[in-house]
């Protein structure tokens, strides 16, 4: 029997489900689904979430472009999301790790004009340190102008859609970076809530 180790692979992955508050949520989520180039990553459906495995900036593109798109329609959007690197075991996926770095969703997403909160919580799993870690992104959220509050088991961003996002992947490859070990990140993201109006 093999032993496996955290931090044996570098294939990110992110199983997710995005909650459109509307009687057209179908509709949302197959468009946004359509919407999406997921050439670049491995991608399986079922009837509660999407997961996803490849390069870090694939796996967000994809995340991102799938929940931008969802979320232009103007309805209450909720997306749920786990990321999560150096997961012993994690092999599928292993073929697109050779694709290269360009993302195929950027151009169309980044025209969706989208003010966002989310609520993400980081564990670098395996560190004597991980307090280190999980301060040291905490203050990258601040710098970046996205961090809004501490709250029980999570931090508060809110801002423009792109900026949270990119404070999310910054946030998680910064982690990665720092502890080569597996490290899992959480997000609940809401958009266009009406208890915001």
């Amino acid at each position: 029997m093999s032993q496996l180790s955290c931090g044996t692979s570098r294939i990110v992955g992110c199983r997710f489900s995005i909650y459109p508050m509307s009687d057209r949520f179908v509709e949302l989520i197959l468009g946004a689904l359509r919407d999406t180039d997921m050439s670049k990553v491995w991608c399986h459906t079922d009837d509660v979430s999407t997961w996803v495995r490849g390069r870090s900036e694939h796996v967000f593109d994809v995340v991102q472009s799938i929940y931008l798109h969802s979320a232009a329609s103007g309805e209450h959007v909720v997306l749920n999301a786990t990321f999560s690197v150096g997961c012993p075991g994690d092999t599928q996926g292993d073929a697109f790790m050779s694709t290269d770095e360009i993302r195929m969703n950027a151009e169309r997403y980044q025209a969706i004009p989208l003010k966002i909160a989310a609520h993400f919580a980081l564990y670098p799993l395996g560190t004597a340190d991980y307090m280190d870690t999980i301060y040291e992104i905490i203050g990258l959220a601040k710098e970046e102008g996205t961090f809004d509050e501490s709250a029980h088991y999570a931090s508060r961003l809110e801002g423009d859609a792109q900026r949270v996002f990119a404070t999310l992947e910054n946030a998680f490859n910064r982690a990665r970076k720092s502890d080569k070990s597996h490290v899992v990140m959480t997000t609940t993201m809401s958009a266009n809530s009406p208890s915001t109006r």
